[in-house]
């Protein structure tokens, strides 16, 4: 079973279920996928205007959820 059959009956499920069932495979996940320690919301917000200025001088590319998602597809 490929991963766009998985997708389309795990789409099936109940949105209680969807987020149990994306709860257990986020947490099976290991490096690099670790979760970020959670931030303050002042770092969060000195993050978040760090990364905005990183996009608009150019030294980072945004990607789209789309590009993203294809990208991880590929890496694995």
């Amino acid at each position: 079973m490929n991963i766009e059959q998985i997708a389309s009956e795990v789409l099936k499920l109940s949105p209680h279920d969807r987020a149990m069932l994306a709860e257990t495979l986020w947490e099976s996940l290991e490096t690099p996928y670790l979760v970020v320690p959670e931030l303050s919301d002042d770092e969060a917000i000195v993050l978040a205007k760090r990364r905005d200025s990183e996009i608009e001088n150019g030294e980072v590319e945004p990607l789209s959820h789309t590009q993203l998602m294809a990208r991880l597809r590929n890496a694995g």
